[in-house]
């Protein structure tokens, strides 16, 4: 299970896209929007971190790649992250059967074996919350303000692309756009991890910004919370990829064994790709089979108690990657958290 919480504090601008820049040619709209960087961008900075550490023997590293399992990304204000008190209070994503919006809160439930809300109207304001509200009623965290929505905003950045030998723009393809991300000050970036890394400075993401990073133990409400069986109903904190290296589904095959699916709270899906390996000048890092994956905050009804938490859910349930790493072994998509979640209440739910 997780043991860490792993903060990156960004040192300026993040790294926000998802797809190619936009060339000199087209200058217009914003390339491939996504933020924050998924599990995939820290799990590869651990593996090179301790591959760098010279008192790593190669043993070591090789439990390390076989073993590694990352999950984010979530956030927190920086006074929520506090190691001397203890304080954990990150935000995760909201399950989709609650709906804040500016006054006025509303929430799912199942009605005659069908999901149905008072306020059909209500369009929700908010899609983060505190976790330690987790197990809470949706009156109590809108009356609290632990809702949250993002703290960071895009901001496209023009940039020249110079010659290696002098200090000139290329003639072609001399301007690049980058789509980089603006944190608020008092927060930062939070993944949980099972292996820890060193405090320090580090170049995070796909344009090598610097950020802070700094590593603590897992609080014990944390750990109890991830901990805790699933019975009938759950929400997702991180996207989620089932099935197989061929065929992705909605949900696992295990949830299928009685024979009718699950009932779902749930939107369109997301993009869903990662690198492996280690790139650099000779050998190019490995780029993942794109997917789709169901969302964060999609929620789960299923008819019998499942009785297992995220961690005990079989391998098969999982699809591996498509590209060799250094080691030579696939690697398993549930160690970069895919389909990470929590049990929830879901009224009319047994």
């Amino acid at each position: 299970m997780f043991q860490f919480l792993i903060k990156v504090k960004p040192l300026g601008f993040l790294y926000g896209s998802a797809g190619a820049f936009l060339s000199a040619q087209n200058l217009v709209g914003r390339s491939g929007e996504k933020f924050p960087p998924n599990s995939s961008v820290l799990s590869g900075l651990i593996l090179r971190a301790h591959q760098e550490d010279r008192s790593t023997s190669p043993d070591k590293i090789k439990q390390l790649r076989q073993n590694l399992t990352v999950a984010g990304a979530f956030w927190a204000k920086d006074d929520d992250i506090d190691p001397t008190s203890g304080n954990q209070n990150f935000y995760v994503p909201m399950p989709r059967s609650h709906t804040i919006g500016k006054d006025d809160c509303a929430e799912w439930e199942i009605v005659n074996g069908k999901w149905h809300r008072q306020e059909q109207e209500l369009q929700a304001d908010y899609s983060w919350q505190r976790i330690d509200f987790w197990n809470d009623s949706i009156e109590l965290i809108q009356k609290d303000g632990v809702a949250e929505k993002i703290p960071w905003k895009f901001t496209p950045i023009l940039h020249p692309s110079l010659q290696h030998e002098q200090r000139h723009v290329l003639q072609e393809d001399g301007l690049f756009l980058e789509n980089a991300v603006q944190m608020d000050e008092d927060s930062c970036l939070v993944y949980l991890s099972t292996h820890e890394i060193a405090d320090g400075w580090y170049r995070f993401g796909g344009e090598n910004h610097m950020v802070e990073i700094s590593c603590q133990k897992l609080n014990g409400y944390i750990l109890e919370l991830l901990n805790a069986p699933i019975k009938k109903c759950f929400a997702l904190i991180c996207p989620a990829v089932w099935g197989t290296n061929n065929l992705s589904e909605r949900y696992p095959t295990g949830f299928k064994a009685s024979g009718k699916p699950p009932q779902m709270l749930t939107d369109r899906p997301v993009p869903f790709r990662y690198r492996l390996g280690k790139g650099d000048r000779k050998n190019s890092s490995v780029l993942g089979v794109g997917r789709y994956a169901v969302p964060t905050g999609t929620v789960y009804v299923l008819k019998h108690d499942l009785n297992k938490t995220w961690w005990d859910f079989p391998n098969e349930w999982f699809p591996q990657s498509n590209g060799q790493v250094a080691s030579g072994q696939n690697t398993l998509l549930k160690q970069l958290g895919c389909g990470l979640c929590l049990p929830i209440k879901i009224n009319g739910v047994d």
